[in-house]
């Protein structure tokens, strides 16, 4: 079985670029190579700089100070008003589409951002208000998602934010509320309560430039990708995802060794990073290794197939293919690891709809439609059911 990963967003989930955790930590991080950077084939451009993706406009500080004092001592219930504005209407309007990556000051903007956006947004609105916010990792599993011909790899981060009491020392303070309040837009997350472990803010910068780097290559803008990879390295080299995707980005100019080099940095800086291995399996074919290529995807297929979202790529490649019958397969073993999981449904309806068998497309349009939480799925799942109601009169 040959499967190409196109690792894109090491990622959010859903909305980010992720962080992968081993399971012991050096106390020395591992080396970097940093010439593998040098002689590049492409151009560096400007990219958004930290201060820029983190800055609030003065139609937001305005607000802000309308609502708020800012001299008072920080509380946490100052800081509920705004994220639950965000909670309430964000879930409105929102895509979580992958690549919907905004800056703080544009995510307040247009709620139609991803969780990473989100979360940046939420840690400056929080730091205004003289508050601390901690970046977290949740330790959600591999999610894919399809996309212009690629395979989205999404991770997912939340904030934590708390009470700054060092801006009060001296005054005498009573807590009668819980002094911490945890931020996260995926309601999957909130509900299921995934392991979480801190991140720097640098990281999630470094995720950000990732997240653009991705899209811009994914839409042929070569010399940006570069930019926003270069970028998210020297804003951390430790950043394992970045690595893996520059070697995508060097792949497909053709500049195969370089790109064996980034494959074998990501993998030095996170051995679990399993979509750089995936990727370097691809990487194996087109240099004639094919035995090497076979091992790694029997080593991962060993790895992800108790993920259901791991079998329902599978059958999203085995649909692309032409077999509907193999993929309906893959996705019903899915829904058995899963079977409240409103994707795998919806995938069962587009292969019964390939096969004609509206019946079938319908009854799995349905049972996605109630199994989702997001609105803009259940907007999705209700258009398309409308659709087919109007075809079957006509």
């Amino acid at each position: 079985m040959k499967l190409s990963y196109q690792n894109v967003f090491s990622t959010i989930l859903l909305c980010v670029s992720s962080a992968f955790i081993t399971g012991c930590e050096s106390t020395n991080p591992p080396r970097v190579d940093l010439t593998l950077l040098d002689n590049t084939p492409f151009k560096a451009l400007p990219v958004e700089t930290q201060e820029e993706i983190f800055l609030l406009d003065e139609s937001i500080v305005e607000t802000l100070n309308q609502t708020f004092k800012r001299n008072e001592q920080p509380e946490l219930r100052s800081a509920q008003v705004i994220m639950q504005f965000l909670l309430d209407n964000g879930d409105n309007t929102l895509s979580y589409m992958s690549d919907a990556n905004l800056t703080a000051s544009q995510a307040y903007h247009n709620l139609n951002a991803n969780c990473l956006s989100l979360s940046i947004l939420a840690y400056s609105l929080s730091e205004y208000l003289n508050l601390k916010g901690q970046f977290q990792k949740v330790h959600v599993p591999e999610y894919w998602a399809s996309s212009r011909g690629y395979n989205f790899l999404s991770g997912h981060i939340n904030l934590k934010i708390y009470e700054d009491r060092t801006k009060h020392i001296g005054k005498n303070v009573l807590h009668t509320q819980p002094r911490t309040l945890t931020i996260d837009f995926d309601p999957n997350s909130r509900r299921q309560a995934f392991r979480t472990s801190e991140i720097t803010k640098d990281r999630v910068t470094a995720m950000f430039y990732n997240n653009k780097g991705a899209i811009h290559m994914v839409e042929g803008r070569q010399d940006l990708a570069f930019s926003y990879f270069q970028a998210a390295i020297e804003m951390d080299s430790q950043y394992s995802s970045a690595w893996a995707n520059l070697a995508i980005l060097y792949r497909i100019s053709g500049n195969l060794d370089i790109a064996e080099g980034m494959y074998n940095q990501a993998l030095a800086l996170n051995a679990d990073n399993n979509t750089a291995k995936g990727n370097l399996a691809v990487l194996y074919d087109l240099t004639d290794r094919s035995e090497q290529a076979e091992q790694i995807r029997t080593e991962l297929y060993q790895v992800r197939k108790s993920n259901p979202y791991y079998v329902i790529t599978l059958g999203n490649e085995a649909l692309e293919q032409g077999n509907a019958v193999k993929a309906i397969n893959y996705y019903r073993d899915a829904l058995k690891l899963d079977k409240r999981m409103h994707e795998g449904h919806f995938a069962l309806a587009k292969a019964y709809y390939s096969l004609g068998k509206l019946e079938l497309t319908k009854r799995h349009l349905r049972r996605a439609l109630a199994l989702s939480q997001f609105k803009h799925n259940q907007l999705q799942y209700r258009g398309k059911l409308e659709w087919l109601d109007a075809v079957a009169k006509n």
